[in-house]
Order: structure tokens, then sequence, then C-alpha cells
């Protein structure tokens, strides 16, 4: 079984985590959004964000009215930064930081008499939009090599200024060269050393890597430059592979070696590097069988001694004599000592205790227990007798396992080590081996939270020969989930309060899982105002409190209700106002008959063309502004129809009103005349 070691500094790098980020933030907002160009190298990110409906636009003029556009991690020329500030759009630079500072330093010490050089590929998007930013002669150079070619061609330049920087991702190696090749040949030259630290993490590591391994799996875009950077990096010291997806593993001899290396580029997402990760793993390993085994050789070899060798050997020479039942007599920060009926003094060492890491024999043991020990060693000149109780445990454990398998025997046990491939699960002692994809109810749950927890589990598998046995947490859980549901929907009612956890979240609403059994909150019931998207109000993970508005037993649906009544904006409102209360309001929107005005979040109150003035007033644009704060008087409050009849006229003064009133009367008087 070949051996992969994941390198650190492998995946997304600042800037493109950064950009890919603001992008997704944009998406999930509502908004409109194009990049001018691939936002970064990866077809598989460019494809993922294209589903999303982020469109790849070639200029500013292709960018829709209401879009925002995004300028790619890259950077652009001057000349198209320029086209689109004055094409009107809205956009934002997602330039990487480090890339913006290589354009600051050529724009601050280039000039019409200033040589710009630039390692890296003529034709990468990040050197032209550099290139752009010298003002007066620049040259690109692929190599050292190209340093000498250039100066035959232009002998001035060895005397000339010259700015010397690189492309962020190039070849660290090709970068010492050509520095080295400049201070000896050109005399009045600045250096600036540009490459992305992050970059430069990234290439020591694969290179020491590469010197480890037997080959080299590089996950990346082709067009990638710090991919195929990488690439050349790791080839130089072992096969290396360029991939781009999971799926072309299968065209890679990768059994073939005892010990490979894996690292991604920059532009490659963390979900990608998993996935080949994961097909990696199934591919090296032929038999899955002999891939746990030896996980478990892999665990167990970092105990103090081999505990398989020493139950075996316990096994085959086992007889009455080694089998003592010890009193306890003290508990050391060491040992235990324990009266067996013998002579000698029995000792119990620590690490003979128990299996299990979290085990504290001074907590757990008083003057005068008893425990079933098998005797490990004599020393009859020192009268001492050293005692294991694991073994004894174990032994005991081991038959309860291989009775086990099978059958739908539960036992329970500890999980002590996450692993290779899985976890390691303690039940009395015994060791036991939980595949990862057997170890949780969902894949998407973390190994790491099962670490010290008490698990039930099945015996699936057992290899007495070896004495390793394969157990399944997921079996139980999976059992455990039916009955639960079958409980669920004997006892459920419609119009319960239930408390449960938020296991995921759509565009249309939470799924929540109250008790094994998962409903759905739709997004028009999180929360009595408009909401855009579910996160808005809750998160995987929290612990709500939901209502079962309706179930469908038939379909194993069920639809809940988090909105309270007492959060009710008209509720709220009754609380807090009655009819003839002064409130200030501010006026929302206008119709033939009235203004309505927002009184409070959610709800709004009308006031009637008749009250808005002490006047005739023909339409309510004639005397009011849409966003104007004007005091109000509530008139009426309507509770079955939910609304609200609200007055200005009513608040001012009465000779004023009156006065108004005879105005009125005469207009009206005239008028039929």
């Amino acid at each position: 079984m070949a051996e992969i070691t994941l390198a650190q500094k492998a995946g997304f790098c600042f800037g493109v985590d950064r950009a890919i980020k603001l992008i997704e933030k944009l998406a999930s907002e509502g908004r409109k959004v194009a990049t001018l160009g691939p936002i970064i190298h990866n077809g598989q990110v460019i494809e993922d964000l294209a589903k999303r409906g982020v469109k790849v636009v070639e200029s500013p003029s292709e960018v829709e009215p209401d879009a925002i556009l995004v300028l790619r991690t890259h950077g652009v020329t001057q000349e198209v930064l320029k086209e689109v500030e004055e094409s009107g759009c809205e956009f934002i630079d997602a330039a990487c930081p480090f890339v913006k500072k290589i354009h600051k330093i050529v724009l601050d010490n280039s000039s019409e008499d200033v040589v710009t050089l630039i390692a890296g590929d003529e034709n990468h998007p990040e050197v032209k939009g550099i290139k752009s930013c010298a003002k007066g002669e620049s040259y690109v150079i692929g190599n050292a090599e190209k340093i000498d070619e250039l100066l035959s061609e232009y002998p001035s330049f060895s005397e000339k200024p010259l700015i010397f920087v690189s492309q962020t991702t190039f070849s660290i190696k090709e970068w010492q060269k050509s520095v080295k090749k400049i201070n000896l040949l050109c005399t009045n030259a600045k250096i600036f050393d540009t490459i992305c630290s992050a970059t430069e993490e990234r290439q020591n590591e694969a290179a020491e890597l590469s010197r480890k391994s037997d080959a080299m799996v590089i996950v990346g875009g082709r067009h990638s430059s710090n991919t195929r950077k990488l690439l050349g990096v790791c080839e130089v010291n072992c096969p290396a592979f360029l991939v781009e997806t999971a799926s072309e593993l299968y065209g890679i001899p990768l059994r073939e070696y005892n010990s490979i290396g894996l690292t991604a580029g920059a532009s490659t997402p963390a979900g990608i590097i998993k996935e080949v990760l994961e097909t990696m793993s199934e591919i090296v390993n032929e038999n899955k069988m002999i891939e746990e085994e030896k996980v478990l050789d892999s665990a167990a070899a970092t105990d103090e001694f081999d505990f398989a060798a020493a139950l075996e050997e316990s096994l085959n020479s086992m007889n009455s004599d080694q089998k003592v039942v010890g009193t306890v007599l003290s508990v050391s920060p060491t040992e235990i000592q324990v009266d067996i009926g013998r002579k000698q003094t029995g000792y119990v060492p620590y690490g003979e205790y128990s299996n299990d890491p979290n085990a504290d024999p001074k907590a757990e043991l008083k003057v005068g227990d008893t425990l079933n020990l098998i005797i490990m060693k004599t020393n009859d000149q020192e009268g001492v007798t050293m005692l294991s109780k694991k073994r004894y445990d174990a032994i005991a454990a081991w038959d309860e396992i291989v009775k086990a398998e099978g059958t739908d025997t539960i036992l329970e046990g500890v999980v002590t080590e996450i692993v290779r491939g899985g976890v390691i699960v303690v039940s009395k002692n015994a060791r036991l081996f939980v595949p990862a994809s057997l170890a949780t109810m969902s894949r998407n749950d973390k190994l790491e939270d099962l670490l010290k927890t008490t698990v039930k589990f099945k015996v699936i598998e057992v290899n007495k020969q070896r004495r390793r046995a394969v157990g399944s947490i997921r079996a139980v859980l999976k059992e455990e989930r039916k009955a639960n549901e079958e409980k669920f929907w004997a006892e459920v009612q419609e119009g319960e309060v239930r408390k449960g956890v938020v296991k995921s979240i759509m565009k249309f609403g939470a799924f929540v899982d109250i008790g094994g059994v998962d409903g759905m909150i739709h997004v028009s019931e999180l929360s009595w105002n408009r909401i855009k998207d579910p996160s808005e109000v809750v998160s995987v993970g929290d612990e709500v409190e939901v209502t079962i508005k309706s179930l469908n037993p038939e379909k194993k649906q069920i639809a809940l209700g988090y909105k309270k009544l007492e959060d009710n904006p008209w509720e709220i409102f009754k609380r807090t106002y009655a009819v003839d209360s002064e409130v200030e309001v501010e006026i929302a929107n206008f119709t033939d008959f009235g203004a309505f005005a927002h009184i409070m979040p959610g709800i709004d109150g009308l006031i009637h063309i008749s009250q808005i003035a002490n006047k005739h007033v023909s339409k309510p644009a004639d005397v009011l502004k849409i966003g104007e704060k004007v005091n109000v008087k509530i008139t009426d409050i309507d509770d079955e129809r939910k609304r609200v009849s609200l007055s200005i006229r009513a608040l001012l003064p009465e000779e004023v009103v009156e006065e108004a009133a005879e105005e009125v009367a005469e207009v009206a008087e005239e008028a039929a005349e």
C-alpha cells in the first residue's frame, strides 16, 4: 500500500481565495456578476461560478446595465482599466494584492529612460498587466538564458537604468539564476523580488516533498502558470503527473510507487483536492481489508509494545496460574499496587491499566477494589510481579467481538484515535478499526467530533488470524434513526412545538433535525419580514424551536414554522400604539386616495387625502414627498383587516381647521354658482 502525503500549502492562495469569496458573496446577494476574462485559471471553478449565474465577458461593453464587473485576480492592463472606468459600469478590482504591488513598483520606478525587465510568461495576463505599467522600453524573459540574448541584441542595457521584477508565480530557481546574471552584467539595475511569498513556500515545500517521494501528483489547471511551475519543480526529483480532476488518476500507474506526494496550484479549490486524495487512496489500495489492517498496524505501532504480538503470546501460553485477582492497596502517580495473595508484591503500571488514553486510575480506583489481572513478569529476586489489567480485559473483549461478527449485537467503545482512513475504537480494551465511510451518519460529518466520545457499533468483519476487527458505527446510527422516525410518526401532532438543530440551508428554506427526523422551514416561515436567503436568520448548527405546521406521513414530509406570534409586527404594533397615539412616520408611496406611511418595520398606515392638509388637496404629491417624515395621529385600528388610519390634519390647531372648513365651504359655494 502506497503512503500518500498531502502538502500543507496545497490549494487556494490568499489572492484567489479572496476573489472567489467576493464573487460568491455578490452572487448570494442576488447580484448579477460578470468577470473580465476567467477570474482564475481553473476550469472547474469557472464552471461552478457559471452555474451560479456568473458570466465571463471579454470587454466592458458586454456587461449588462444592472451587473457588476469583477476584474480578474491576475490584474488587467492600464489600457483595459481605463476602458472599464470610462464605460461607467460598476466594477470591483479583485486583482491579487501582490500583483497590485508590482504594478505600483513599475509605475513608480519606470520612466522613458528606464528599461523594465519582467521575468515571466509573456502571454500570461498578469505579465501583460505589469508590462502595461512601464513608461519606457519593457521586455519579458522566460528564463536566465534570455538575458544573454537580450543584452547581446541591446548592449547598451548593461549600463542603462534598469528595473527587474518578476511574475508572482515565476520559478524561484530561474529567478535566482536571473538575478545573478543581472547583477553581473548590468551596472545600473534595481532588482525587486516580487515572487509571491505563498508561491515561494508552495514551490519549496513541493520540491522537498518530491525529494522524499517516489512520485508526485500535482492538481490544477493546465493553463495555470503556478501549477506548471510546481510540475517543473517536482519532476526534476521524481516522476510527476499533472491532473485537473480525480478521473484523470486512473491513467497513472500509482500502484507502482511506495510513496506519493500530492500538492496543488493556487487556483485549485479544496473540494477538488479532497476528491483527488480520496480517489488516490482507493486506487493504490486494491484490497480494502488489507488497507484497514495496515492502518490498524500503523496505529498499534505507536504503542510502547506490539499489542497484537503480546496478545497472541498471552492467548497461546495462557494457563490458570497466569490469571489472578488483585486487591488494590494503593494508587501512585505511575502504578497501582495490588495484593494477589502471593509472597511477591504485585503492581500494575499505568500503561497496563487500560487501552483508553482517557482512563485515570486515580479517579477510577479506591483501596479495596478488586481487579482481574494477568501476570506479565515475576522477579523473585526483587520479590515483585508485574501485572496487566488491559491484557485480561482485551482477551475477554476480543471473544465478545468475535461472537458479535455479522450479528445484530451492538457493542460500545470509546473513540481513542483518528487515523488515516478512519478511527480506532477501544471496547473493553480491545481495539477495533472503523473506516471513515462507516464512522458517521453523513460523509459531511467530521471524524474529529467523535474523538474521546462513547459510540455504539456493530462488528462487520473479523480476521482471527491477525486479530483484527472492523466495525460500523453508521449501522447502529441508521437503526437508531429508523426507530426514532417510527416513534416520531406515531406520536407527532400538528401544532406541536419541538426543538431541533439546523442541518442544511437551501435557497428556499432550512432543514432541521427534530429528533432523528428532518423537517423544512420554508423561507417565508423564517421571518415576519421579507428575506432573500435563510442564512439571514439561521445558520447550520443552530438550535431552534419550531412548530409542526403540517405533516405528510406518506411522503414523510414535515413543514415547520419558525416565526413566533409575539414577533408578529401587527402584535407588536397593537402592544405599542393605540387610537389617538401620535407618532412620526415616513411617507412610503402615493395612491389617488392618499399616502401610505411606514409606522414601524412591517406596518404601514394610510393617510387619506382628506387628512393630509387643512386645505383641499388634488393629489398627495402636491403636499408630501416620498421619504419625508411627518407627525400623524392614529385615528383608527382595524384589527380584523389589519389596517391603520392616520391623519396629519387631526394634529393641526382647531382654529386652523375651522378656517380651512370655511374656505372649503366658500369654494364649494362658488363652484355651485
